[in-house]
C-alpha cells in the first residue's frame, strides 16, 4: 500500500517505539506519587518535557500536556477566553479552521458568546484586510490554524499577531499541520498559545500539547493539581515520551521539506500533463511541502479514491461525511467554489515514507484508469 494520507495521520517513527516500549513496560507509576516508583515517573516527565521544550523553542513551563490538539484548542479558547475581560467578550476563528475546531466556535456561539469568523480569499489566502477591520477593543481572542489541513496553505500568523496584539487580543495558533513539516520556535512564531498533536509528525495518537506562553492567564477546563493546575488528570506518561521522542526525531526539517516539496510538484505537473482538466488549488501560494489538493475536471472524488483502492494507494476525500453522505468541503465553500467543483476535490499528502517511486507509481498507473471516466458524463454525487 502507497500511503499518501499523512495529513490524516502518519505511522510511528522506529524511534518513537523504542521510546514508548520501556515506559509502557516498566514505569507505569503515577508521576503524582512519592513513592520511588513515582519519582522515577515523574522525572521520565520532566526530562520529556524538556526535550519538548528545547525541541520548540520554548520554556518547559510553557508545554502543557493534553490528549491531543482537539483537547489543547479547547482549552485554550475556553481558557483564555474565560480569563479575558467582561469588556472584551469577542472570540475570531477563521472560517477554514478544522471542522472540529468550528464546532467549538457553533458551541460558544450557541451559549452566547460573540463568535465572528475571519474570511479567506477566493485563492485560498485568508483575507488580512478584513481581519484588520474585525479586530477590535471587544476581541479578547483570535484562533488562527498555521496552515490548512485540506489546501495546506500557510496562513500569515505573524501578521494577525501583530493586528490581534496591537487590539489587546491574545492569539492562538492551531499548528496541528504545522508542526514537524516547517521549522517552528515558540519564543518567535507571535502566538500567545499554540496546540500541537504528536500523531501528525509520527508520534502516538491521544496525546499532545499546549503552549502557553508565560504570564499569560488561563482558567482550567479540567480540574486537578497536574500540569500546574491547569490540565487535571493522570499524565500519559508513554504518550508523552513519544511525543518527544517523535519530535527528536524529526531531523533536517528543512532538507525534508525540499524533499516533499519537488515530489509533490512532479506529481502535480504529471497529472495537469497526462489528465486533461486537472486543478490543484492553492497552487500559487506557500502551502504544506506534502499537500496536493487537486480534482481532475468534475469527477466524484469518490470515483477516483475507488480507482486509487485499485492502486493500493490511500489517500483521502476533500469533502466531509455526515451521516454517510458526503457534503462539500467548507474550506472551499469558504473559497466560494461551488459544490459540484468542491466534490470532485481530492486529497493527496506526502510523507516521511513516500518516495520518488510512489510518484512515479501513481503518475503511471492512475491516468489510464481515469481517461475512460471523462468520455463520460460528469459524475458526481446527487
Amino acid at each position: 500500500m502507497i500511503y499518501l494520507d499523512h495529513n490524516a495521520t502518519t505511522p510511528l517513527a522506529p524511534a518513537v517505539i523504542a521510546a514508548m516500549l520501556p515506559v509502557m513496560a516498566g514505569v507505569w507509576a503515577n508521576t503524582s506519587s512519592q513513592h520511588g516508583p513515582g519519582q522515577d515517573a515523574k522525572r521520565r516527565l520532566a526530562g520529556a518535557r524538556a526535550t519538548v521544550a528545547r525541541v520548540l523553542g520554548c520554556h518547559p513551563g510553557e508545554v502543557i500536556f493534553t490528549s491531543g490538539a482537539t483537547e489543547s484548542n479547547h482549552l485554550a479558547v475556553r481558557g483564555l477566553l474565560a480569563a479575558a475581560p467582561a469588556s472584551r467578550p469577542r472570540v475570531l476563528f477563521s472560517a477554514v479552521e478544522h471542522a472540529g475546531h468550528l464546532r467549538l466556535a457553533r458551541a460558544l456561539a450557541a451559549a452566547g458568546v460573540p463568535v465572528d469568523y475571519l474570511p479567506v480569499c477566493p485563492d485560498g489566502a485568508l483575507d488580512l484586510a478584513a481581519a484588520q477591520k474585525q479586530i477590535g477593543p471587544d476581541v479578547a481572542l483570535v484562533s488562527l490554524m498555521a496552515a490548512n489541513n485540506e489546501t495546506g496553505v500557510l496562513m500569515p500568523v505573524a501578521a494577525v499577531a501583530a493586528l490581534a496584539h496591537a487590539a489587546g487580543a491574545l492569539l492562538h495558533v492551531d499548528a496541528t499541520q504545522f508542526i514537524g513539516k516547517q521549522p517552528f520556535d515558540f519564543a518567535t512564531c507571535g502566538a500567545d498559545a499554540v496546540s500541537l498533536s504528536a500523531h501528525k509528525f509520527q508520534g502516538p495518537k491521544g496525546v499532545g500539547a499546549l503552549l502557553l506562553r508565560q504570564g499569560v492567564p488561563l482558567l482550567p477546563q479540567t480540574q486537578g493539581s497536574q500540569e500546574r493546575g491547569r490540565r487535571g488528570g493522570t499524565e500519559n506518561l508513554p504518550g508523552i515520551v513519544g511525543l518527544a521522542a517523535a519530535l527528536e526525531a524529526l531531523g533536517d526539517i528543512p532538507a525534508e521539506a525540499r524533499r516533499l516539496t519537488a515530489l509533490r510538484d512532479q506529481l502535480e505537473r504529471g497529472l495537469q500533463a497526462a489528465v486533461p482538466g486537472t486543478q490543484v488549488w492553492c497552487q500559487h501560494l506557500p502551502r504544506l511541502p506534502g499537500t496536493s489538493y487537486l480534482r481532475f475536471g468534475q469527477l466524484s472524488a469518490d470515483v477516483v479514491l475507488q480507482r486509487l483502492e485499485r492502486l493500493q494507494v490511500a489517500a483521502s476525500s476533500g469533502a466531509a461525511c455526515s451521516s454517510g453522505a458526503s457534503v462539500p468541503s467548507h474550506v472551499l465553500t469558504a473559497m466560494g467554489v461551488s459544490p459540484d467543483e468542491a466534490l470532485a476535490t481530492m486529497r493527496l499528502s506526502l510523507g516521511a515514507t513516500t518516495t520518488a517511486q510512489d510518484v512515479a507509481y501513481l503518475l503511471r498507473e492512475l491516468p489510464p484508469l481515469l481517461a475512460p471516466l471523462r468520455c463520460e458524463a460528469p459524475l458526481s454525487l446527487p
